[in-house]
């Protein structure tokens, strides 16, 4: 189906410019006052009135099928519109030649060259001045190979067009040329850009070579097919002569179509599903064509968008993000101008489509246009719909965009100082909730919204809706609590996404949390999910800094500054650990004699650092002091056992003593 979107493009430009939504009926004739007495005596005749009364009564009734009569009433216009047509054909020539005689003769009495002369020279002019324009300009150094090419391409077209305008204002032009000159250079100016688009889309891979050429000679042949059927228009050719000139044009558009579909490379329809796709395509450009003829607009137009309006969007996309100047890398969320060049450029397609389909419905469906009330309503709400949708849709993808962007920068911390981490840390927290909330945001206006573009009243919804709020917000009160605890802990930041916190008799990582509760990660595996309403006080582990303290015990005769003097210099050598430097606010150091025990005196050692780091630091200066003081002869205080009494008694509790666990090295008296 590669080949049936230059077709159906093309299609679509070419019926724009010939279409007319409503057809021209001719004005009546005057009537003879002869024939309007004779019409006031047949409406004196008493069976001519119960005639008249009779086929007023049958009129006023309903119909009981509605379908069955709109496809008589369609059959009887498609009749109508062939009989037209055909009537039409004699009358083309004649049409044709007074239009030509009166332009050749308008130009022989102004003296002015012929048309076809006057369009040539123009032309020429005007792509000569491109032409030196784009020798003489440097390149534009930017960034971008296909925004550079794209500036290019449009600047020299800019000024093409900038020159055909200044020649033909230059002159006044009679009536007559001047409406052929006219539309003429239109026509041309529309190639160019076409012809630009298409360079484009070549350049991003968008169009093969090998359908450049193709595409460029169906866009020529369709600009001068608008141009001429315009120019027609404007000379006062009959309405129905035009509709035959648009008919006949058309033909060799949907034949170049059907063989550009028919050409497809052979390695797309070896298969049985290429087979299909192409007769479908040739079968569907060909129905169009016909749903055009017979003027059916609203199904025609219906059928281009379906087809048109998925490969727009493919181009669309393809071409945003090749001129995309932030592209992401790997896994990284895209840009917020990204999402909202490519997502903007989608919703303007899309709206574009559906207020044109909706303006020719208006105009030529009877389900629209009508009496069907309930159906007309129906089908206007869900165009309204989709406009509304498509808004809420952008805005919902540029809020996450721009969300996931900063959730992807918070990720990577890298070397902050503490209060830009306490911020990053508070928008991870807070990011995903205000994402949450404001999807649900988003869908409860959406859907009040169409609700409303259907003809449904939404002020008793709505006040419903609080009714019944109020009545399960008595009904649920432990709900509601969890709700808002859990908003005033956002707000008082008790809190973050990340850090250890206990509350109560739950204790863990605080992983996520919703509008009711919060997940807590146990350091030991488990998950708690907690309401809000049951956290209570919270110990918050994680913020700011940590003193950690510990107690040693050594004998009584130990050298205290001695003792001090190692402490110091363990708390040096930790420090100059390059794995826990970063984590140290203060060393480790002694604070003194903090008791003295029945079997010796307890040592205060306490240190400063940031939450998290002191049970790797702590049991660090566990090893070290036990290696220290194995190495200045510190021993560490133990029970001692006093055992008095007779010799034989002193015997047997030295016995058991030596028979303990550790007895040896633990020294006795008597």
């Amino acid at each position: 189906m590669y080949i049936l979107r230059p077709l159906l493009f093309s299609l679509f430009l070419c019926l724009f410019g010939l279409t007319e939504l409503q057809a021209q009926t001719p004005a009546a004739r005057s009537a003879q006052p002869s024939k309007v007495a004779e019409l006031l005596r047949l409406l004196e005749d008493e069976d001519v009135r119960v005639w008249l009364e009779q086929k007023q009564a049958a009129v006023s009734e309903p119909r009981d099928n509605e379908a069955v009569w709109f496809i008589e009433e369609w059959e009887a216009r498609a009749r109508a519109r062939f009989n037209a047509l055909l009537s039409a054909v004699p009358r083309v020539r004649g049409e044709l030649s007074r239009v030509v005689s009166a332009v050749r003769q308008e130009a022989r009495g102004s003296g002015l060259a012929p048309a076809a002369l006057v369009l040539a020279i123009i032309a020429g002019i005007a792509f000569g001045t491109e032409w030196l324009f784009r020798r003489s300009v440097p390149a534009v150094p930017l960034p971008n190979l296909l925004l550079r090419q794209a500036y290019t391409e449009f600047l020299t077209l800019s000024i093409f067009t900038a020159t055909v305008a200044v020649l033909f204002f230059l002159f006044a032009w009679p009536p007559l040329i001047r409406v052929v000159v006219l539309y003429s250079l239109v026509a041309l100016i529309a190639y160019r850009l076409a012809a630009v688009l298409v360079r484009i889309a070549l350049a991003a891979s968008i169009v093969s070579a090998r359908s450049y050429l193709r595409i460029r000679i169906f866009v020529a042949l369709l600009a001068a097919t608008m141009a001429f059927s315009a120019i027609c228009a404007r000379l006062a050719v009959a309405a129905d002569v035009r509709s035959v000139l648009a008919v006949g044009l058309s033909i060799p558009l949907v034949v170049i179509a059907v063989a550009m579909i028919w050409g497809e490379r052979s390695s797309e329809v070896r298969s049985l599903q290429g087979r299909v796709s192409r007769a479908m395509g040739i079968s569907g450009a060909v129905l169009l064509w016909l749903l055009w003829c017979s003027d059916f607009l609203a199904l025609f137009w219906l059928g281009m968008m379906l087809v048109l309006v998925p490969h727009a969007l493919s181009i669309a996309d393809s071409l945003t993000l090749s001129f995309s100047p932030s592209r992401s890398r790997g896994g990284d969320p895209p840009a917020p101008r990204t999402v909202l060049l490519v997502r903007g450029t989608r919703a303007i397609i899309l709206i574009a489509a559906v207020d044109w389909v909706a303006f020719v419905w208006r105009h030529n469906f009877p389900f629209v246009s009508g009496e069907v009330t309930l159906i007309r309503t129906i089908i206007a709400g869900a165009f309204n719909s989709v406009v509304i949708l498509l808004i809420i849709d952008l805005v919902w993808q540029l809020a996450k965009a721009y969300i996931a962007r900063k959730l992807s920068d918070v990720g990577d911390e890298g070397a902050l100082p503490s209060n830009a981490l306490a911020r990053e840390s508070r928008l991870r927290t807070l990011l995903p909730v205000f994402r949450n909330a404001l999807a649900a945001a988003l869908l409860c206006v959406a859907v009040l919204t169409v609700l409303s573009e259907m003809g449904v009243q939404i002020g008793p919804l709505v006040a419903g809706a609080g009714v019944i709020g109020v009545a399960i917000g008595f009904g649920s009160q432990t709900l509601v609590k969890d709700v808002v605890s859990g908003i005033f802990y956002l707000l008082d930041d008790a809190f973050r996404v990340g850090e250890y916190i206990e509350a109560g008799n739950y204790m863990g990582v605080v992983e996520s949390f919703s509008l009711r509760s919060v997940r807590l990660r146990h350091h030991r595996g488990p998950i708690f999910t907690v309401p809000f309403g049951s956290l209570g006080a919270i110990k918050n582990a994680s913020r700011d800094w940590t003193v950690d303290k510990f107690r040693i015990r050594v004998p009584f005769k130990t050298d205290l500054d001695k003792v001090r003097k190692l402490i110091k210099n363990i708390g040096g050598q930790l420090q100059a650990d390059p794995e826990f430097s970063s984590s140290f606010i203060e060393p480790l150091k002694l604070k003194g004699v903090e008791q003295i025990g029945e079997y010796g005196i307890e040592l205060g050692v306490a240190f400063t650092c940031k939450p998290g780091e002191q049970t790797m630091i702590r049991r660090r200066a566990y090893t070290m002091l036990m290696q220290a003081f194995r190495d200045n002869g510190i021993d560490f205080a133990q029970p001692i056992v006093q055992v008095s009494g007779d010799d034989k008694d002193t015997a047997a509790a030295a016995l058991a003593m030596r028979q303990l666990p550790g007895a040896a090295a633990t020294p006795t008296s008597s």
